[in-house]
């Protein structure tokens, strides 16, 4: 098995010893993406709706790095701090894709680095 690394410098650097994302076949691994601002390495804001676009946008920007869509996008999964922003994470999510959508589940959890409340990690097949 062979895998290639995936960076762009239009999504965050990673904040720990991983990649932005892997790529092994036609399949491709996006780590989980916070709603960090790449140019200024911080938040895109308090709220899980900036959060939440920023996370969409670094995804993308990682998917376009390697040739792919938010098309090819087939699993997501989120975590939350809270779940009561559920129905606005699925406002912005139904946003982004066509049907059919992408497979997915969701997570409460009691934190996330860097003080965010979204994280969105992604796999996408061509």
């Amino acid at each position: 098995m062979s895998k290639k690394a995936i960076s762009t410098e239009k999504a965050p650097a990673a904040i720990g010893p991983y990649s932005q994302a892997i790529c092994t076949g036609d399949l491709l691994f996006i780590s989980g993406q916070l709603g960090l601002n790449p140019e200024t390495g911080k938040l895109a804001g308090d709220t899980v709706e900036e959060q939440c676009r920023q996370s969409f946008a670094n995804i993308k920007a990682i998917l376009a790095e390697a040739g792919m869509t938010m098309d090819n996008v087939v699993k997501c999964i989120v975590y939350l701090t809270n779940m009561g922003d559920f129905a606005a994470v699925n406002k912005i999510y139904a946003e982004q894709f066509a049907a059919p959508f992408p497979a997915r589940c969701a997570f409460a959890v009691s934190a996330l680095p860097a003080g965010g409340v979204i994280e969105i990690e992604v796999t996408a097949a061509k």
